[in-house]
């Protein structure tokens, strides 16, 4: 290899060589959806960077040394809420349960498809690792195995982890007990044994919850043990790499350390943690409340945002432009921005055979996953078959059409003739002069002139434009 893959452990808070347990066998386990609703362009993140990451690795050691699992949460209270709230008693809850998550994962499989993620070698459901026998591993037998060595107990129908069992709790987030209480927004309930300790199993009523039979009643798993199981079952009790976001490392993965290492005895679950920032909206922390909660449904399949649809190849540049650690403010002129450039970019590698991969690309994603570096080093690129061979290994698919491109180039007369006449539309909008507006909409129609209208990074309106196909 002409590069050395070095990644940012979150364990260490450092910058180091990646060395996988095997070369072999490269060993990769991401969080994945909770499959109770349509997933949002923030839960788009850590799916498109660590499948850039996924590519790399398959480029290093090969396609079949890789093993990559992504699994998918279709047992969580989010998902019993919200089919009780769209129950009609037409069938039994559990089928309702059944049928939102089967419908919500196939949404999210089709989504992410459009943002050009590969598929992962293997993505488990939770309902499969519950106490299924037939698996390597499954969550009733890691809970049992932690009652057995003293770091669990049973209360009241629940099975709790108890935190002072485990010294090294909290390593990877590095907070203070006081913090861990404050922030593990635990149930308080009599029968914990302390303050920080977390649900392994909780009881179920069998007529409005999911649930298995088990030796502590009927009941279902907490949301930390899942992952343990089946990272266990398909990846072995120490791996290479385990990714997320920023807001996973605590609870979700200081719980899942706690629980898998004293179920295993090991010291580690995985040698590297990678976490991607946080995503805000036009400058602002994404909500309901705010009116700017954005799936990536709505971006590829409605006007939601910036009056338009938006090609999945645009969306997987405009995140990719920023450093996966890095927080990312995604606005309408990132999304044209990064139009423009895969347009300019699919232009010259129309109907070309891809060649051999830049290493000065992959240098630069081999450096921490550097993509603003690699795009940066990809507009260096002269060679056509190479730009077409680099663009793939990005998750890029080099089709025009993919795009909605495909327009005659501009040249410098028209644009000439055409900014003024835009100029002058934007200010007879802003004058609310709306008989002009359309009049000059009306004459660059004419001249086969397309307008796409929305807003800027300061919220002020920008329209941009492109000759008709």
């Amino acid at each position: 290899m002409a590069a050395t893959l070095k990644l940012t452990n979150t364990l260490t808070r450092e910058k180091a060589d990646f060395v996988p347990i095997d070369p072999a066998n490269v060993r990769m386990y991401v969080c994945g959806p909770t499959v109770y609703d349509f997933a949002h362009i923030g839960n788009a993140r850590p799916v498109i960077v660590f499948d850039v990451l996924f590519r790399l690795l398959r480029h290093f050691y090969g396609e079949s040394h890789v093993t990559y699992v992504r699994n998918i949460t279709d047992v969580d209270d989010k998902i019993n809420t919200r089919a009780f709230e769209r129950w009609t008693k037409k069938r039994s809850l559990n089928e309702e349960i059944r049928e939102l998550t089967r419908v919500t994962a196939a949404q999210f499989h089709t989504d992410i498809a459009a943002l050009g993620v590969l598929p992962p070698t293997h993505e488990p459901r939770a309902t499969e690792y519950v106490c299924d026998g037939t698996r390597p591993l499954d969550m009733v037998r890691v809970i049992a195995g932690l009652i057995e060595k003293g770091h669990a107990y049973a209360a009241e129908g629940h099975v709790l982890f108890n935190v002072p069992s485990m010294p090294a709790y909290g390593r990877l987030s590095r907070r203070s007990m006081d913090d861990m209480i404050a922030g593990a927004r635990v149930e308080v309930a009599p029968y914990k044994k302390d303050p920080t300790d977390f649900v392994l199993w909780k009881p179920s009523n069998p007529e409005t919850e999911p649930g298995w039979d088990s030796p502590w009643g009927f009941g279902r798993p907490g949301w930390h043990i899942e992952c343990s199981a089946m990272s266990g079952a398909l990846l072995g009790e120490v791996f290479d790499i385990h990714a997320g976001g920023l807001d996973l490392i605590f609870p979700h993965h200081e719980n899942e350390i706690a629980q898998t290492c004293c179920f295993t005895g090991k010291e580690v679950m995985a040698n590297v943690w990678l976490h991607n920032g946080f995503l805000q909206v036009e400058g602002q922390k994404m909500s309901k409340s705010l009116g700017n909660f954005i799936t990536i449904n709505q971006l590829l399949e409605t006007d939601t945002f910036g009056g338009r649809r938006w090609p999945g190849e645009v969306l997987r540049l405009a995140m990719l432009r920023t450093h996966y650690r890095q927080p990312i403010d995604w606005t309408v002129k990132g999304l044209e921005e990064a139009e423009a450039t895969l347009k300019r970019l699919y232009e010259k590698v129309s109907g070309v055979m891809p060649g051999a991969i830049s290493d000065e690309v992959v240098a630069a994603l081999a450096d921490d996953l550097n993509t603003p570096l690699a795009f940066a080093e990809l507009h260096r690129i002269a060679d056509t078959t190479k730009l077409a061979a680099t663009l793939k290994l990005l998750g890029f698919s080099c089709d025009l059409a993919a795009i909605g491109a495909g327009a005659a180039p501009v040249d410098a007369a028209l644009a000439a003739k055409v900014e003024p006449l835009i100029a002058a539309r934007l200010a007879a909008r802003a004058a609310k002069n709306f008989a002009e507006s359309d009049r000059l909409r009306d004459e660059l129609a004419a001249l086969g002139i397309a307008l796409k209208d929305g807003k800027g990074a300061d919220g002020q309106p920008v329209t941009t434009w492109e000759l008709k196909r």
